[in-house]
């Protein structure tokens, strides 16, 4: 399944122009991405055990699974695993993203890392870490602070492995936070 939209996904480039100017809405986008994943799961009849999310363009996932759709019945017991990457850009997003978190019905709590604060590559990666249940490195260079916040993480995390040689490490990961987040029955 494709997530598209004619205003944010229809241009040449993902992320950037040709010049590698970053596109100023990349925060509309990305939550227009999150949403609409979400949307078209719930549309399907989907009920998700884990959604394992890539990157910092899905870092605003786990705040919409575990505030936005809580009560929904289709994610009410899907657990987030959130794999963080090595640098994904340089800059900021829009300074008014939390402001557009709220047009969603989040409040200031929900929000505070990004109220105030550049909405950075390692500030969008960060807070995706609060709202996840798992934690996996993703890359063997991941900027320190990154690397040292899921090593502080009192969440299930997993160090960086060969991608070519983890998919039973992965398998183990999702049935370790599962069963701890009582998912699994014994």
């Amino acid at each position: 399944y494709f997530i598209d939209n004619e205003d944010y996904f229809q241009r040449k480039a993902v992320l950037s122009n040709k010049e590698g100017t970053f596109f100023k809405d990349n925060d509309e986008r990305s939550i227009f991405f999150c949403r609409g994943v979400l949307e078209t799961v719930k549309k399907l009849g989907w009920a998700p055990d884990i959604i394992h999310c890539h990157g910092w363009f899905t870092s605003l996932m786990p705040l919409y699974l575990k505030k936005y759709y809580h009560d929904d019945p289709h994610f009410s017991d899907a657990k987030v695993v959130f794999s963080a990457y090595s640098r994904d850009f340089e800059g900021t997003l829009d300074k008014k993203l939390a402001d557009k978190l709220k047009f969603d019905g989040f409040e200031d709590e929900d929000i505070k890392e990004l109220a105030g604060n550049p909405v950075d590559f390692e500030n969008l990666t960060k807070f995706a870490f609060r709202y996840a249940d798992g934690l996996i490195e993703a890359s063997d260079d991941l900027p320190e602070s990154i690397a040292k916040e899921i090593k502080d993480s009192d969440k299930p995390s997993l160090e960086y492995c060969d991608p070519a040689n983890c998919v039973k490490t992965y398998s183990d990961f999702y049935d370790e936070i599962l069963e701890e987040q009582s998912v699994l029955a014994d």
